[in-house]
C-alpha cells in the first residue's frame, strides 16, 4: 500500500512536453499565472469540444426522421404542412427521406432511446469517472475520454456511408460514446478547482463555463452547415476535432501547481495557505500526505451542501438537456409568424437559448461571488426560468424576433444555476472545511453533482418525447414544475444564507465575524 501511495508523487513531476516546449523557447519556467492561463484555455476548448460532439444528435434528428404524418409525435399542423407537393419537395430536399430505422412509425421513439442510452451510461459512467478521476492523472484520463468520444461519435457517422440500418449498431455506439463522455466534467472541473482558490470562483467559472454553451453553439452551427453534404459529416467532423483537441490536451494540460512545480508563494493569486492559519486556500494542500488519500464515495455524499445541490441540480439539468435535444426539433415543427423553418435554419435559431447561456452562467457567478451566497443566486435563477419557459411557449410564436428574446432569456435563466451548480458549487464542495484541504475530492464530488444531474437529463428528453406526442403545453408544464422543485430543493440553504447576510449586516460595524453559512451551505 505504502508503494502505490508513492506513485502520485512520482507523477507529479512529470511535466506535459508542450509545457517543456514552452518553457524551452522562454528559456525559463513558466509564471503561476500563465500555468493558470493554459489551464483554462485548455479545460476550455476540451469540454467546448465534448459539448460540440453532443449537439450534433439534437440537430440530425430531423434528417433521421422527416417526421412523416404517421410518425408518434402528431402535431395538428404537420399535415398543413407537408401538405402542398412544393413543400414537401422541399422539405425532402433538405432533410432527405429519413434514415431507417428512424423513418419509421417509431422513429421519434427510437431516436429517444438513443438519448436515454446515451445519458444513462453517460450519468453511471460519471460516478465511476469521479471515483478513478482523484486517482490517476487527470491529463491522461481526460486525453483517453477525449480520443474515445472523437472515436466513437465518427463510428456513429460512418454508418451514412456504409448505408448501416440496424437500430443496435446506433444504440451501442451511443452507448460507448455515453461512456467516454462521463470522463470529461470531472476532470476538468477538478483541474481548474486545482489552480484557482475560492475567491472570486464563480466569476472565473462562470465565464470559463462558457464552453457549455460554445460547444452547443459550435455543434448546432457545425452539424446544420454539413447537413446537406450527408448526416454522417455532422458525427465524423465534430468527432475528428475532439479527438484533435484531445492530443492537445495531452500535450499541454498542467493539470495542478505541483504537476509541473508552479511555486505558489511565488504568486498572489495562489494565496497559499500559511501554517497556522484556518484558510482552506488554495484547493491543493502542500502536505504529501494529505494527498494520499482520495475521499471515498459515501463520504463525500456526506459533505454538507453535497445532497441538496445535486438533487437541486436533477431537475435544473432536466429543463437544460431538454432543451438541448428538443428545441431545434419544437422550433422547426412551431408555426413562427404563421411559417415553419428548415432544420438548418431551426438549429441555427436554436443558438440564441445557448448565447443566453453564456450571460446566465456568468451573471449567475458574478452574483453569487459578490453576495458570496451560492444558494440564493442559484434559487433564483430557477424561480425566475418559470415564467420566462411560459411566456417562450405563449407568445414564442407571434414573430421571430419576440422567439429569439424569449428564447434568449430562457437560456440565461435555465443554465444560470446549471452552470454555477456545476462548476463553483462543485469546486467550492470539493474543497470543503471538513476535508482538512484533501483536494482529491474534487473528481469525486463533481460526479456526484453532475452525474446526479446527469439522471435529469436522461429523464427529460424521454418525457418529452412521451409528453409531447399529447401537448407541448405539457412539456412546458412539467419544465416549469421541476424548475419549481429545484429552487425548493434549495430552501434550506437559502434561509441559512439570508440569515447569515442579516448577522453580517448586523455585525459589520464591530468586523468581519465568523459565521455558521459555510457550515450550512457546506463552501
Amino acid at each position: 500500500m505504502a508503494s502505490l501511495s508513492k506513485l502520485p508523487a512520482l507523477r507529479n513531476y512529470s511535466k506535459p512536453f508542450g509545457i517543456r516546449f514552452l518553457e524551452y523557447i522562454k528559456k525559463g519556467k513558466l509564471s503561476y499565472k500563465t500555468h493558470q492561463a493554459i489551464a483554462l484555455i485548455v479545460t476550455f476548448l476540451a469540454y467546448t469540444c465534448y459539448h460540440a460532439t453532443r449537439k450534433t444528435t439534437s440537430i440530425v434528428k430531423s434528417a433521421l426522421d422527416p417526421q412523416s404524418p404517421d410518425v408518434g409525435l402528431r402535431f395538428p399542423w404537420r399535415m398543413t404542412y407537408l401538405s402542398s407537393p412544393a413543400e414537401k419537395k422541399r422539405f425532402s430536399w433538405v432533410l432527405g427521406d429519413g434514415w431507417a430505422p428512424f423513418n419509421g412509425s417509431d422513429g421519434s421513439a427510437l431516436l429517444g432511446e438513443l438519448d436515454v442510452a446515451f445519458l444513462s451510461v453517460y450519468t453511471l459512467g460519471m460516478y465511476f469517472s469521479g471515483h478513478l478521476g482523484d486517482r490517476m492523472n487527470l491529463r491522461v484520463f481526460l486525453t483517453v475520454g477525449m480520443v474515445g468520444t472523437g472515436l466513437f461519435t465518427s463510428l456513429f457517422g460512418v454508418g451514412y456511408w456504409a448505408k448501416i440500418h440496424s437500430f443496435y449498431y446506433f444504440l451501442i455506439v451511443q452507448m460507448i460514446a455515453g461512456l467516454f463522455q462521463s470522463t470529461g466534467w470531472p476532470s476538468v472541473v477538478a483541474v481548474v478547482g486545482n489552480w484557482f482558490g475560492k475567491k472570486k470562483r464563480g466569476l472565473i467559472m462562470g465565464i470559463w463555463n462558457a464552453h457549455t454553451s460554445v460547444g452547443n453553439i459550435a455543434g448546432s452551427l457545425i452539424a446544420s452547415a454539413l447537413l446537406s453534404y450527408g448526416w454522417g459529416w455532422s458525427f465524423v467532423v465534430p468527432g475528428l476535432l475532439i479527438a484533435f483537441v484531445g492530443l492537445l490536451v495531452f500535450l499541454f494540460l498542467p493539470v495542478s501547481p505541483e504537476s509541473v512545480g508552479a511555486d505558489k508563494e511565488e504568486d498572489e493569486v495562489g494565496s497559499p495557505r500559511k501554517i497556522g492559519e484556518g484558510v482552506t486556500e488554495p484547493l491543493l494542500g502542500s502536505d504529501a500526505e494529505i494527498k494520499e488519500t482520495a475521499v471515498g464515495f459515501i463520504e463525500a455524499w456526506k459533505i454538507p451542501g453535497v445532497a441538496p445541490f445535486a438533487f437541486c441540480l436533477f431537475f435544473a439539468k432536466l429543463v437544460a438537456y431538454t432543451f438541448l435535444y428538443w428545441l431545434p426539433y419544437y422550433i422547426s415543427h412551431t408555426a413562427i409568424e404563421g411559417k415553419y423553418l428548415s432544420s438548418e435554419t431551426a438549429g441555427n435559431l436554436s443558438t440564441f437559448f445557448d448565447i443566453g447561456g453564456v450571460l446566465g452562467g456568468i451573471l449567475a457567478g458574478h452574483i453569487s461571488d459578490r453576495l458570496d451566497a451560492r444558494a440564493i443566486t442559484a434559487a433564483t435563477f430557477m424561480y425566475c426560468a418559470i415564467p420566462a419557459l411560459y411566456f417562450y411557449r405563449t407568445y414564442g410564436h407571434i414573430s421571430l424576433v419576440m422567439n429569439i428574446a424569449l428564447m434568449f432569456i430562457c437560456g440565461m435563466f435555465v443554465n444560470g444555476p446549471y452552470a454555477l451548480i456545476t462548476t463553483a458549487v462543485s469546486a467550492d464542495l470539493g474543497t470543503h472545511s471538513s476535508l482538512r484541504g484533501n483536494s482529491k475530492a474534487l473528481a469525486t464530488v463533481t460526479a456526484i453533482i453532475d452525474g446526479t444531474g446527469s439522471v435529469g437529463a436522461a429523464i427529460g428528453p424521454i418525457l418529452t418525447g412521451y409528453i409531447s406526442a399529447k401537448s407541448w403545453s405539457a412539456v412546458f408544464m412539467m419544465l416549469m414544475g421541476a424548475a419549481l422543485v429545484a429552487g425548493l430543493l434549495l430552501t434550506r440553504l437559502l434561509v441559512a444564507e439570508v440569515v447569515a447576510r442579516i448577522s453580517e449586516s448586523r455585525s459589520q460595524a464591530g468586523g468581519s465575524q465568523p459565521t455558521s453559512q459555510d457550515e450550512e451551505l457546506g463552501v
